[in-house]
């Protein structure tokens, strides 16, 4: 059985879990920010801003088009941690957050259906798959010492694993039109850095140079360009996992950044939200409910459901320190869509007010899911302190 004496925490996970807890905490006072000004005096000067005409491009469109590529690039290099060296390294280990991450897709995009199918808002089906790693861990890091370090890399492994899913439906359901010789040519390029991988070329370099240039073919195939992200963190050199290795370097060095520079631009960016009067009535509509009800109910049921059956039948194994009761309460902050829902929503709807309505929705479901979590966890937490 797993406890947390022969569970051997690596430098990287520590830096990942202490960067992306810090940088959730970020996230809930720039978003409070966000709204604020959104709907102040200085509305029109704020929206205005990030609506700015750059080489082209609004600063919107870079930071989610751009910048996100990078977010997306750490979550590879941990990804690809995970799976060398961490929890998905063990078949057995690995399944537990594997099954409750897809539980964690299926149920909630099965929720948000019974509201919207055969409406023109079904495509939002993605929203409520997603889990914001940094706020999930954010809100995780607010019960101190108490939670067993099984419970953090559960989380932690479950969220980056939803991410990956969210990457995939994001290649296979949002691209309306695909231009076939940019994507070959973009997979060309990533096909000659698996090459230099395969060399031991271990300088950073030719792998930015390719990365770029595979960002901005990817960009033009119509496939959404932070998939280059992911892909070009598998390219990436992971060797014994080292400190000296380039992927260790690289993950180490984009944990500030990515965290206090990128997702606190993301959320300012897409959280500027001007409330109207009625902004209430599209809270009541099937879009905005199946949202909510994926997030903050299907969420944590899917997680658990899952994750009960992958373990009754013996397709994994439930960590030592870990009890259901911690199962549902970590399902519950996994019901915190924020960045990556609200990435799937620009993907999804064209129409601004449908947008915005979304954007509500998914504050009030992550509102609602991370209370829920911290409350559960902190009662069964507690209930532990005074068996022990």
């Amino acid at each position: 059985m797993l406890t947390s004496k022969n569970i051997k925490l690596t430098r990287l996970f520590h830096e990942f879990f202490e960067s992306e807890k810090a940088g959730g905490i970020t996230l809930i006072f720039i978003t409070a920010i966000s709204l604020v000004l959104a709907n102040s005096a200085w509305q029109s000067d704020y929206i205005g801003l990030w609506h700015f005409q750059m080489a082209g491009h609004s600063i919107e469109h870079w930071i989610n088009d751009g910048l996100m590529s990078i977010f997306f690039l750490l979550i590879g290099l941990e990804l690809e941690r995970e799976i060398h060296a961490g929890e998905l390294s063990n078949l057995k280990t690995a399944a537990l957050p594997i099954f409750g991450a897809l539980g964690g897709m299926i149920v909630p995009a099965g929720i948000f259906l019974l509201f919207n199918f055969g409406t023109p808002t079904q495509a939002g089906a993605g929203i409520p798959m997603a889990t914001d790693i940094a706020f999930a861990i954010g809100v995780l890091s607010l019960l101190g010492k108490r939670v067993p370090v099984s419970l953090k890399i559960f989380l932690t492994a479950l969220a980056v694993i939803d991410d990956l899913g969210a990457i995939i439906i994001i290649a296979i359901f949002y691209t309306s039109t695909i231009v076939f010789l940019n994507l070959f040519i973009a997979l060309g390029i990533f096909a000659g850095l698996l090459l230099l991988n395969r060399l031991k070329i271990h300088n950073l370099i030719p792998y930015f140079i390719g990365g770029i240039a595979m960002w901005y073919f990817m960009q033009q195939s119509g496939v959404h360009a932070t998939i280059s992200g992911v892909l070009l963190a598998f390219a990436i050199p992971f060797g014994d996992g080292s400190e000296k290795s380039p992927s260790f370097k690289l993950q180490h060095r984009l944990h500030f950044p990515v965290a206090f520079v990128i997702l606190p631009l993301f959320a300012a960016a897409n959280t500027c939200i001007p409330l109207g009067g009625d902004w209430l009535k599209g809270v009541g509509d099937a879009n905005s409910l199946g949202i909510i009800a994926g997030l903050a109910i299907g969420k944590p049921l899917g997680i658990w459901l899952f994750s009960f059956l992958s373990v009754v039948m013996g397709l994994s194994v439930l960590p030592e320190e870990l009890k259901w009761k911690h199962i549902i309460g970590a399902g519950c902050l996994g019901g915190i869509g924020f960045t990556m829902s609200i990435f799937i929503t620009l993907l999804a709807f064209n129409d601004t007010e449908i947008i915005n309505h979304s954007k509500i929705a998914i504050l009030i479901a992550s509102l609602v899911a991370g209370l829920c979590g911290i409350l559960w966890l902190k009662l069964s937490l507690k209930q532990n302190t005074q068996s022990a």
